[in-house]
């Protein structure tokens, strides 16, 4: 199992620790960084930043929004990307939600799967540089009656071929994303749910498209805090607003993928509570209303044997690339949280 660092957003007056963090975390061979984006900072420039200032570190979007992009013009940046890294790129995709892509991008929320799937369909064929041709149910490329004709990419990439992921969450967003895609961004991943909830359903995806899970990359982010295993509690705490943001902000009572989530966990009951309260503007008692063990069954948390004994459990639920997102206050704490990240995998027995 290997480890990649997620930057999350850049901004919040962090944007030269970010830097660092990527630097060290180049150090200290960790194998892939991601950048966000959602309706601030674009997870291009970031990438391109980072790339220019790393050696050996992948760099990846997670994710390029799909609504925010024609995908010819994805094509073009990520084999941009991919040439100017020297070969370190990985496209990371997805649909975003209903408020943002249509709140901020103007674009319809609606058939995510087709969407996505065509949308894959042409950056894929663009990126392997064919005349570019489509007849799809949202894009026809050229246009028909009008002057448009069918060209190709004219940058090379350093590869052959991109890594392409797509972050999934719905069991059938992952199928798909088994059977279209060379890896799958997950969020909220639980050790104990991962087959339930992911894994399964990323297998079905694969067998549909005659392929097995060998060589496909299940790569979810987990939130990492370290410190004494008395204190696991506390550690827990500090995450209780960013989950109670995503299982009861992110998104509509009708429509949020990751109180969706924790409903298939087991957490029926409490993901409603934490939804009501947050729509409700009661953020405090939203984040009061997180059960522990939700949280402590998806982040890393305690002392490094602590956090090796769960990575463990990731790489025995089927995770190939685990994807840290370390709290901290101070860049020193950050550090420090990457270099735990790599003790635990060495005593794991996971290098």
């Amino acid at each position: 199992m290997q480890l990649g660092i997620n930057l999350g957003y850049w901004g919040a007056g962090m944007d030269g620790d970010n830097l660092a963090v990527a630097q060290e975390a180049d150090r200290l061979g960790y194998a892939v960084c991601w950048a966000a984006e959602a309706y601030g900072s674009d997870a291009a420039t970031v990438l391109t930043w980072v790339a220019a200032q790393t050696e050996r570190i992948d760099v990846g979007s997670a994710i390029f929004q799909i609504p925010a992009r024609q995908p010819a013009m994805t094509a073009m940046t990520a084999a941009t990307l991919d040439s100017l890294s020297g070969g370190r790129f990985r496209l990371g995709l997805g649909v975003s939600g209903p408020q943002v892509s249509e709140g901020w991008y103007g674009v319809k929320f609606d058939k995510p799967l087709a969407r996505t799937r065509e949308y894959v369909e042409i950056v894929r064929k663009a990126m392997s540089r064919e005349r570019l041709t489509h007849d799809g149910e949202h894009w026809t490329l050229p246009l028909p009656g009008g002057p448009g004709k069918p060209i190709k990419l004219t940058v090379h990439p350093q590869r052959e071929h991109i890594p392409l992921y797509i972050a999934a969450i719905g069991p059938k967003n992952l199928e798909q994303t088994g059977e279209i895609a060379d890896g799958a961004l997950l969020i909220f991943p639980s050790a104990e749910h991962l087959e339930e909830t992911a894994i399964r359903h990323l297998r079905a995806g694969r067998e549909k498209a005659g392929k097995s899970l060998d060589g496909f990359d299940v790569c979810p982010t987990v939130p990492l805090a370290v410190g004494d295993d008395k204190d696991v509690t506390a550690l827990a705490d500090t995450f209780r607003p960013y989950t109670a943001l995503y299982v009861g902000g992110m998104g509509s009572r009708k429509q949020n993928f990751y109180n969706q989530l924790a409903r298939r966990m087991g957490y029926e009951k409490e993901a409603a509570e934490i939804q009501d309260k947050y729509l409700d503007g009661d953020k405090q008692g939203a984040a009061a209303a997180v059960p522990h063990d939700l949280i402590d069954q998806t982040t890393l948390l305690g002392s490094v044997d602590r956090i090796a004994d769960r990575m463990r459990a990731y790489a025995a639920a089927g995770v190939t690339t685990l994807t840290l997102a370390p709290a901290g206050f101070t860049l020193e704490e950050r550090l420090a949280s990457l270099r735990a990240g790599t003790e635990a995998l060495e005593r794991a027995g996971l290098a």
